[in-house]
């Protein structure tokens, strides 16, 4: 993994962050939930499913909902009742469960310590309204200038933020654990640096900055 020393808060006019496996510690409980909500179709479909979603991270849950409908069941496409059936079922299965989990070491600590002297924002995959209801159940509310998530893209999310708050791109430093998070920054403009939990297989690019927690982030 590359060096972080040259990652300087004092660098950047604003911080954008994904949430799941960025702030809170909650990519094993967002794939859990998948493959408990295919187990129906049997332990081929699972495997599928976590695959997909897997090396897909950063894209938000109805994307994943009609692929999986359209490639893995070969069913007709999802009708806007069994998409909203499936999307409250999956909300069931994590947000207590994203409330409660651990947070990324350092996420906290950036987090309290930079929202003091820049804008900081969240971009994420999960539904706008859930995101924000996990945000303020974390106590976390306060600390971000603006929270989105899906349905929109995260390039989306991201040039939004910037023209929203009429930031420069170049100043904005992006902090992601999924290629659509890398692929949104890229995009955009703005700077980006990696989060690979301990263990995990690095998605990005060679030359990409990345760390295994934010702890490296918080001045002493």
């Amino acid at each position: 993994m590359t060096e972080t020393a040259n990652i300087l808060m004092t660098d950047w006019q604003a911080i954008i962050f994904d949430f799941d496996g960025v702030v809170a510690e909650s990519g094993e409980i967002k794939t859990q939930a998948f493959a408990e909500l295919y187990r129906p179709y049997g332990e081929d479909v699972v495997a599928e499913v976590v695959k997909y979603h897997t090396q897909n991270g950063g894209l938000s849950r109805y994307n994943k909902f009609r692929y999986f409908q359209q490639h893995l069941l070969n069913g007709p496409s999802l009708t806007p009742e069994k998409e909203k059936a499936l999307d409250r079922r999956f909300s069931e299965l994590v947000v207590e469960a994203v409330v409660a989990c651990d947070a990324v070491p350092g996420a906290y600590e950036l987090i309290h310590q930079q929202a003091e002297r820049m804008p900081l924002f969240v971009a994420s995959g999960t539904p706008e309204v859930e995101l924000k209801i996990i945000v303020e159940r974390r106590g976390l509310s306060p600390y971000f200038k603006q929270v989105r998530g899906a349905p929109k893209l995260k390039k989306t999310l991201i040039a939004e933020i910037l023209s929203d708050h009429a930031l420069k791109a170049e100043s904005v430093l992006m902090i992601g654990d999924a290629m659509a998070d890398y692929e949104g920054a890229q995009v955009n403009g703005t700077a980006f640096l990696g989060r690979v939990r301990p263990g995990d297989d690095n998605p990005f690019p060679p030359e990409t900055k990345v760390v295994p927690d934010l702890c490296s982030l918080v001045s002493p």
